[in-house]
């Protein structure tokens, strides 16, 4: 058993890594630069953490989903790892504690959102740390020719030049050649190295059909396929619509969107991860970092923007790597809409700067100023108040992430954090001294582990109920007890938030490269006629367009997906054909026209088709002129 062997065995309890984990931790911690793809599923995290976990120091982990870095540094604590997160939204005081904990506390892992390393005096605080590890998630952000290019994933090239000698590793899902190129020119590797485990998933059929009633087929195919299921759609509107429908036909569905509170988010999301048979009816904010290996099916009942999206969600099924499908349901107008979206994606730069104007204002920053501050942003209040079209102000906001102007987000803190900030024997002496704060104290004291050493969450009803006190007054004597420097405490916040990377101009004075944002349009353009072409082709197996879209050419057939059932039905009938032409013209000269009429349980076109086939092959002549037999 190698020394990685034993770290997966010791945290995770599995006595073998998957393919291709092992040999990129190898690669990276013999001091190589390293790109690691591999499929949805496929185990990015572990590399990481167990290749951090082999060398002394703290890996630095950059990735630009919250939810996840929250759900990852949670579940290293719940295997007795230190980990910490820092993200657009932390208030100043939160972020410093975190630092002090991670330069001074024996911290493996900080995980950070890359929005965070514009700021030289952050990045000047990494230095204080040592380092063994920088870790790129979502690295295919960092490319302007991927489908997700984030602008401030350009900023880890800065936090290399910190730490020369400390090795890249690039972890991604998604990549087409070109952008695995260029996520190794934008990380600086010293040399091109990549792992690449084949994005082939042969216990994933993948169906593509046309239909006219979505519903009528999704609950058709919700009662054929049983067990755990996604089903995708556009709208928050249609996630609550369409999961009542299935509820109201005896089917076990919820429904998720980025505009639930974040409470109601998690206990949907905990529910469907324990329910053996739950179907959950999402948009795609539903997913990223879910890791249930169970999920039988996924369906989507609108086409995709990308090839990559599409990949990445339907991979969400059969990471158990039993047999599961994914079903893409469409129609003529789906094409249509989403062409004119596309359109609307690219509103005129004059109003894009209007609406950064606004957003400067509504958030109360000045003219020279703005530049890492984070405000408090409600998109509808904000599109209410300056009476904007929403779509067109998240298309407008968009361009401004897509620019560098600003990031948006949503503080999802579920649960409020707590760290004692003096020792264990001076808090007690604080409670003898202080009977009113002594039941808060000591609970907290004696029920939450590594609270004098790490800021860790707590619950105000909880500790309430435990104490015979109201939430209200818990929540005053814990505010008390950090206006006396006892303790840290950061409540929970739900609002969602815009951090800005840029200091405010004068609205005539914003510039933007419209080279860019032309280039970015074309790009986004390209992979949307890709995404048409692959859901219109029905000729080719679906798993082998998959494959070639991300450069693995001259694939198999899976011979399961629709197409592949296609073409298996239309063998089956060509061959009947041949038959039933070969008694009849073995027994007397006939027409083509007096083919199609004797053969009626078949299309004329495809009896004429094999007929030309037959021809070409001299298996049947002409004879006596229009007439045709049978050559023996």
């Amino acid at each position: 058993m190698t020394e990685y062997e034993q770290i997966l065995q010791q945290y995770w309890g599995y006595p073998k890594f998957r393919p291709l984990q092992q040999e990129i931790i190898q690669s990276v911690c013999s001091g190589k630069d390293t790109l690691g793809l591999l499929p949805t599923g496929g185990g990015k995290s572990v590399i990481f953490q167990v290749a951090a976990l082999s060398k002394p120091g703290i890996c630095i982990v950059v990735t630009p989903l919250i939810a996840l870095m929250k759900d990852q540094v949670d579940n290293l604590k719940r295997r007795y790892i230190k980990a910490a997160a820092i993200y657009s939204g932390m208030s100043d005081k939160e972020m410093q504690l975190t630092f002090e904990n991670c330069m001074y506390g024996d911290y493996k892992f900080l995980y950070i959102s890359p929005e965070r390393l514009q700021t030289e005096a952050f990045r000047r605080k990494l230095t204080l740390m040592n380092v063994n590890l920088i870790a790129i998630d979502e690295s295919h952000c960092i490319s302007q020719w991927g489908y997700d290019f984030r602008p401030s994933y350009l900023e880890i090239v800065k936090v290399r030049e910190l730490f020369p000698h400390v090795p890249i590793l690039a972890l991604t899902a998604t990549a087409t050649p070109e952008v695995v190129a260029d996520i190794q020119d934008k990380l600086g590797f010293a040399k091109k190295n990549v792992f690449v485990k084949s994005f082939a998933r042969k216990n994933l059929t993948y169906n593509v059909y046309k239909v006219h009633d979505k519903i009528g087929t999704l609950l058709r195919m919700c009662n054929k396929y049983k067990g755990t299921g996604i089903v995708y759609v556009k709208t928050r509107r249609e996630t609550k619509e369409i999961a009542q429908i299935l509820q109201q036909h005896g089917i076990n569905a919820d429904f998720y969107n980025g505009g639930l509170d974040s409470k109601t988010r998690v206990q949907k999301q905990e529910a469907w991860m324990k329910a053996p048979d739950a179907i959950m009816v999402s948009t795609n904010a539903f997913g990223m970092g879910i890791d249930k290996p169970n999920v039988r099916f996924v369906v989507h009942l609108n086409i995709p923007e990308s090839i990559e999206a599409y990949f990445q969600e339907a991979g969400r099924a059969g990471r158990d790597e039993k047999d599961s499908v994914a079903f893409l349901f469409y129609n003529d107008a789906d094409i249509q809409t989403l062409k004119d979206n596309f359109e609307k994606k690219f509103p005129p730069l004059d109003n894009v700067r209007d609406v950064y104007d606004m957003v400067c204002t509504y958030c109360q920053i000045g003219i020279d100023e703005g530049t890492g501050r984070t405000r408090d942003f409600v998109f509808m209040d904000f599109a209410k108040q300056y009476q904007i079209p929403p779509m067109h102000a998240l298309n407008c906001l968009k361009l401004l992430e897509s620019e560098g102007f600003i990031t948006m987000g949503d503080r999802d803190d579920v649960q409020s954090k707590l760290q004692f900030v003096i020792g264990h024997t001076d808090a007690y002496e604080f409670q003898e001294n202080l009977p009113a704060f002594s039941s808060v104290i000591l609970y907290l004291m004696r029920n939450y582990t590594g609270i004098f050493s790490d800021a860790v969450h707590i619950n105000e009803e909880e500790i309430a109920r435990e104490t015979n006190s109201s939430v209200e007054l818990v929540v005053q004597k814990l505010q008390k007890l950090a206006d006396m420097e006892v303790v840290e405490y950061f409540p929970a916040s739900k609002k969602p938030f815009v951090t800005f990377l840029k200091d405010r101009k004068p609205k005539n004075e914003v510039v933007f490269n419209g080279k860019k944002i032309n280039e970015l349009k074309e790009r986004q353009r390209k992979r949307l006629l890709a995404m048409i072409q692959f859901v219109t082709t029905k000729s080719v197996c679906r798993s082998t367009q998959l494959l070639a879209y991300f450069g693995e050419k001259n694939a198999e057939p899976c011979g399961n997906c629709d197409a592949c059932a296609s073409k298996k039905k239309q063998e089956i009938a060509v061959q009947a054909i041949s038959q039933e032409i070969q008694k009849i013209t073995q027994t007397k000269p006939v027409t083509v026209s007096e083919l199609v009429t004797l053969l009626p349980a078949f299309d004329e076109n495809q009896v004429k088709a094999v007929v030309k086939s037959l021809l070409d092959q001299q298996r049947i002549s002409y004879s006596n002129g229009a007439q045709l037999v049978w050559v023996e």
